[in-house]
């Protein structure tokens, strides 16, 4: 798989625009201002192909990303305060939609800032992808933002947290080192196949 040749095919900002599902898909959820772009650009090794914003709650649409064979949707931050009730609304609606439309989806990477327990909302995805049968990977962000011994500390912590979930992996990552790339990129390859 050629994560470099992936590419922006469309947002899908209702659930009345979502089109059908038409190829395996790799979904990407996780709080607002958890590094869900940053994390996809270095994934893919692009530097803009997913927008990053200094303000979190930016993502309001659902990206869809073609990486042959499959497809990798970045879907909507989740858990930002400043934003109207009408539009959390319609996030909740556009994310409950993707995940009850029949949709090919093989793997949910759920995104967890490493320097935090879940929150409240990270684990109502967490319950969400355990009672639906749909396997995740957990990708802890921010890594590189810890010294060693918090670093250990946190990844074991984490990891006992996350087990009642049943990942499939518990991955340490940084966009900004690049730490973890090869390992979420193998999760995501065995997905796809």
């Amino acid at each position: 798989m050629r994560f470099e040749a992936a590419e922006f095919v469309r947002s899908y900002g209702t659930a009345q625009q979502l089109a059908p599902s038409t190829a395996p898909e790799i979904a990407f959820a996780g709080r607002s201002n958890v590094g869900k772009s940053s994390l996809l650009n270095r994934l893919c090794g692009r530097k803009s192909l997913a927008r990053v914003s200094s303000k979190p709650g930016k993502t309001v649409c659902i990206n869809f990303f073609r990486l042959e064979p499959i497809f990798l949707v970045d879907l909507p931050g989740y858990g930002y305060a400043r934003v109207s009730h009408s539009e959390k609304a319609r996030w909740s609606e556009l994310m409950e939609h993707y995940f009850n439309s029949g949709r090919d989806l093989r793997l949910a990477v759920q995104l967890i800032d490493m320097r935090h327990a879940p929150s409240r909302d990270d684990e109502t995805m967490l319950a969400f992808y355990r009672d639906r049968g749909i396997p995740f990977a957990a990708a802890l962000t921010k890594s590189d933002k810890l010294n060693k011994t918090d670093y250990q500390t946190m990844l074991a912590r984490l990891t006992e947290q996350l087990a009642p979930y049943g990942p499939q992996a518990v991955i340490p990552f940084s966009a900004a080192s690049g730490a973890g790339v090869p390992e979420l990129r193998r999760v995501i390859e065995r997905a796809a196949e």
